[in-house]
């Protein structure tokens, strides 16, 4: 109802703008004209039963006809019953007309607008709903396949991949063995036939840049295998249509022709307003995946990785069902922009705004990059993290993925300067007498180590804690100084973020 008001209110001040140029006279006649009209407008919203459902459950075309009726009902009473009003206070009926030509089409277009809304945030599709099951061992006996079907298995692999992998999988997946099970089917509901504990591995040989629902593939074979049970898919990386790119084209055209390609293969289909347009206009074919998205999407869906096996332009990827998958949300999308939650003064969570340097679903994997670099930095982050984009290191490089934090400090979660907001993984390392004394302090943009440099945990918590007792002690004066001594050692001294 409020919406129709604000479009009213507008409109008809648009119109009565309109009468001011064209004719000083009878404006606030012409008011009193637009107010009635609004009123009789949600009047009719209301018998209609426009205002008393939510556009969740409404169907575009009722909502489209709850404009209508209105609209139609105006019209009919401004040519014949409220003619002869008109012409008594010498009031136009083409700017009647107009106005409620307006207000359908503004009306219209904030229809359609919050329904592609309701589109775009798959409010119209409902959640995976994950079964909770027990433990569950594989029941088909481990028997040897005979060797017409061992060959049968043979020509159906050579017909979609090669002879090298064929022997790879038939040493590493067992293909010889009833226990092994062979898919090759875009089809994600193709794995629903599978019987429940049946097969002890699942091959599944549709590369995942071609599949459109990888969650829930990979949560349909999660409940299809038993206990540590293994899963074997394939992909083609990002980094060999980079290359393949780069080496097709000559300098510079070919990163011209790379930028378009990543802008409409990565980026479009990460915004919020485009996702589900791309996908379903695509089928989810030819996506371009990185190594960082395909395990994160595996850890989230309740597996984890084995080994990866390279066979020329295809990643093979064995993993284990660990877990029962996470529960799936509804939407997931991965744009520029993204929140974490960061403890702040009094324990309390605050989320801070960043700019995204990782690629998709790098959070699922955050432990197993930092048992493979022998654990996080001082910065919180691990040395060598290949979650990291290229373009994501050039802005830590140059702190640009931080500028949105200015959005915190806008709204009071930080000041200037000050320790920075940690993770709770990144807290629990702190000492406790350390942790007592950063939650009496409100976190700051510009962090005590930029000046200090510390290089092992030991150095960073004595830096931070001189800082903070300088800080308890004498707020403003020690954020006054460790600020120009920032600013001098990123001027003078060419420091970088991490």
């Amino acid at each position: 109802m409020w919406t129709d008001v604000v479009i009213w209110t507008l409109s008809g001040f648009l119109c009565i703008l309109w009468r001011v140029a064209a004719d000083k006279s009878a404006i606030l006649v012409y008011v009193w004209l637009f107010a009635a009209m609004m009123v009789l407008w949600l009047l009719l919203g209301l018998v209609t039963g426009k205002y008393h459902r939510s556009y969740k459950q409404m169907e575009l075309w009722m909502d489209l006809l709850g404009m209508v009726v209105p609209a139609l009902a105006e019209v009919v009473i401004v040519l014949w019953p409220a003619r002869g009003i008109l012409a008594l206070f010498n009031l136009s009926i083409v700017v009647t007309l107009w106005m409620i030509a307006i207000v359908a089409i503004v009306n219209a277009i904030a229809i359609i607008a919050k329904h592609y809304w309701k589109y775009a945030q798959n409010m119209d599709v409902p959640a995976l709903e994950i079964e909770k099951r027990t433990k569950a061992k594989v029941l088909r006996r481990d028997e040897p396949r005979s060797p017409q079907s061992v060959e049968a298995i043979h020509q159906s692999v050579l017909s979609i991949t090669t002879e090298e992998d064929y022997q790879m999988l038939l040493e590493k997946a067992h293909l010889s063995t009833r226990q092994t099970k062979i898919v090759a089917n875009r089809d994600r509901f193709s794995f629903l036939q599978i019987p429940d504990y049946q097969y002890k591995t699942l091959v599944d040989l549709t590369l995942l840049n071609d599949a459109k629902g990888i969650n829930r593939r990979f949560c349909i074979v999660n409940q299809k295998l038993p206990d540590n049970g293994i899963y074997v898919c394939c992909y083609r990386p990002q980094e060999y249509m980079k290359q393949k790119i780069l080496r097709k084209y000559p300098k510079p055209l070919n990163w011209i022709v790379y930028f378009m390609y990543f802008w409409h293969k990565r980026v479009v289909p990460r915004l919020a307003l485009s996702s589900r347009l791309y996908y379903d206009l695509t089928k989810g074919r030819k996506r371009m995946l990185s190594k960082t998205e395909v395990f994160g999407r595996l850890y989230y869906c309740g597996f984890e990785v084995d080994e990866v096996v390279p066979m020329g332009h295809i990643e093979y990827i064995f993993a284990h069902r660990k877990m029962q998958p996470y529960p799936q949300e509804q939407l997931k999308i991965y744009g520029p922009l993204i929140k974490l939650p960061r403890i702040c003064k009094n324990k309390e969570i605050r989320f801070f705004y960043k700019f995204r340097t990782m690629h998709p679903y790098s959070e699922y994997i955050q432990d197993v990059v930092f048992d493979e670099q022998g654990g996080m930095n001082i910065a919180d982050k691990a040395d060598g993290d290949w979650r990291i984009s290229s373009w994501g290191r050039v802005m830590r490089r140059y702190w640009l993925d931080e500028l949105p934090m200015l959005i915190n400090w806008i709204k009071g979660d930080v000041k200037l300067v000050g320790v920075r907001p940690l993770s709770q993984a990144m807290f629990n390392k702190y000492p406790e007498y350390l942790q007592d004394k950063r939650t009496k302090a409100k976190p700051g943009l510009i962090p005590p180590f930029y000046i200090d440099h510390p290089e092992t945990f030991e150095e960073l918590f004595a830096s931070e804690d001189k800082y903070l007792t300088e800080y308890l002690q004498h707020p403003i004066r020690t954020d006054c100084k460790y600020f120009f001594m920032t600013v001098n050692a990123i001027l003078f001294k060419k420091m970088h973020s991490a």
